[in-house]
């Protein structure tokens, strides 16, 4: 549908929310007691924030859960017996105030879940998702979702888009037929436009994406990988604050004559992830497991689903223990 525009002050906003949260659930950002911003469903309007950077985690357990139950099975001695997840009893949820790296994610991910055989799981949780997000006014030196094509406001995964203005109160682009479907609901809290200019947030451009993915078709067997894992961990806390990594793991676990298979976040990182039961491995060290994330992102994803697996985001390098930094990596193979 075509874009349009509107305008939400800043009190008919807490309106709008508390409106929502009374029929859904409504996972926004606050700042827990640590000082991390976190994602909490449902919280009071007073709690959430609109000053935020990056949450510590991304988004993308809401469509793609850390432990996700995928069946239920019991063995009696007569019968044996699968029981499926009944999908309808997802619930409808709205994502508030995520911005657009974490939205954009959603692409990435659909790309990956739905390139050959769509992941019913995954559909039907984006089919029950309403995302209302928010425009970056703050940014700070990880972030580089313009290296990887976006923008501090890029609507890209985005239903509702909400962009500060000078005054307070926000810029409401509507984008898709699920935020038109919110607004319609809602008319009384949206008024026309007022041209005012919003408040956006500068990222500077560290790297071209297109050069980098050029340069690692033939930079496979290349020293640098050898050169900048030394200090790798293998710990995949990068794998798991990202909003586009998708690895995950299938576990059966049963107690007595019953159980249940589910799926959970893994990492490409971790030693045992390509740790065949031969014993064979054919990731063995750590500079091997480190090409193979930057490969995936940056070469395989584009060739195979026409998606990076990047956003921009920048939690991986403020994140990482031993302060690998991905831009400036990146960077560096954009050189070779």
């Amino acid at each position: 549908m075509e874009t349009t525009r509107k305008l939400i002050k800043k009190q008919s906003l807490e309106k709008l929310y508390n409106q929502l949260s009374a029929t859904r659930k409504v996972y926004a950002p606050v700042i827990a007691a640590d000082k991390q911003v976190e994602y909490k469903y449902n919280p009071v309007f007073a709690e959430i924030t609109f000053d935020h950077i990056r949450s510590t985690l991304s988004v993308k357990n809401v469509v793609f859960p850390k432990v996700e139950n995928l069946f239920f099975y019991s063995n009696e001695k007569t019968e044996s017996t699968i029981t499926d997840i009944d999908l309808n009893k997802i619930p409808e949820v709205v994502l508030w105030g995520a911005h657009p790296c974490d939205n954009a994610a959603f692409d990435s991910l659909r790309s990956i879940f739905e390139w050959d055989t769509k992941d019913e799981f995954f559909s039907k949780r984006m089919e029950k998702l309403v995302v209302i997000g928010l425009s970056c006014h703050l940014t700070d030196s990880y972030c580089f979702c313009t290296s990887v094509g976006l923008a501090p406001n890029s609507a890209k995964g985005s239903d509702i888009l909400l962009s500060r203005l000078q005054n307070g109160d926000y810029q409401a682009d509507i984008l898709t037929e699920k935020g038109n479907s919110i607004v319609n609901s809602f008319q009384d809290l949206f008024e026309p436009s007022s041209g005012e200019e919003i408040v956006i947030a500068t990222v500077k451009q560290k790297f071209d994406h297109k050069q980098v993915t050029s340069k690692l078709t033939g930079a496979f067997e290349h020293p640098f990988w050898v050169e900048n894992s030394l200090r790798c961990l293998g710990c995949g806390a990068c794998a798991y604050v990202c909003p586009a990594c998708a690895c995950f793991d299938i576990q059966d676990e049963t107690k007595g004559k019953n159980g249940k298979r589910y799926r959970s976040w893994d990492s490409c990182g971790f030693g045992a992830f390509t740790l065949h039961t031969s014993g064979h491995n054919p990731r063995q060290v750590q500079s091997q497991r480190w090409r193979q994330r930057i490969m995936h992102k940056f070469s395989y994803m584009p060739d195979r689903n026409g998606s990076l697996g990047c956003v921009g985001c920048g939690r991986c390098s403020s994140g990482c223990p031993v302060d690998m930094n991905i831009a400036e990596q990146l960077e560096a193979l954009q050189n070779i």
